[in-house]
């Protein structure tokens, strides 16, 4: 199946347990990969055959810059969900949560949850 990705996305959120995390806040990367069947949008050119990348992009923006969430479990679960409801040709996506500033007392370059939900 075809993809279409969108990687990197830097959004700035309150997602997270801590009182801290919900007070502060915090940068979120987000990775999302659409499983979609691109060969018509490939073989005519036309916009309408595919998915519009920027309304995959403003979707995750506002759900990651909306109301906090404990769990980036649960927002990339949101993510997920609304994608698949919004975006009728995606059989399936994938949603990549990280979290470059997870406060677990260590260095890491983050922490991450990945979500893969399909039709």
């Amino acid at each position: 199946m075809d993809k279409i990705s969108l990687e990197g996305m830097v959004f700035f959120g309150y997602h997270g347990v801590a009182a801290a995390e919900k007070e502060l806040g915090q940068r979120f990367i987000i990775d999302v990969s659409l499983s979609v069947d691109l060969a018509v949008a490939g073989a005519t050119d036309n916009l309408a055959s595919t998915v519009h990348y920027g309304h995959v992009y403003r979707l995750v923006k506002k759900i990651t810059e909306g109301p906090a969430f404990n769990l980036i479990e649960a927002l990339g679960e949101k993510i997920a969900r609304e994608i698949l409801a919004a975006f009728p040709p995606v059989w399936e996506v994938t949603v990549r949560v990280k979290k470059p500033e997870a406060p677990i007392g260590g260095v890491l370059a983050f922490a991450a949850a990945e979500i893969v939900r399909g039709r």
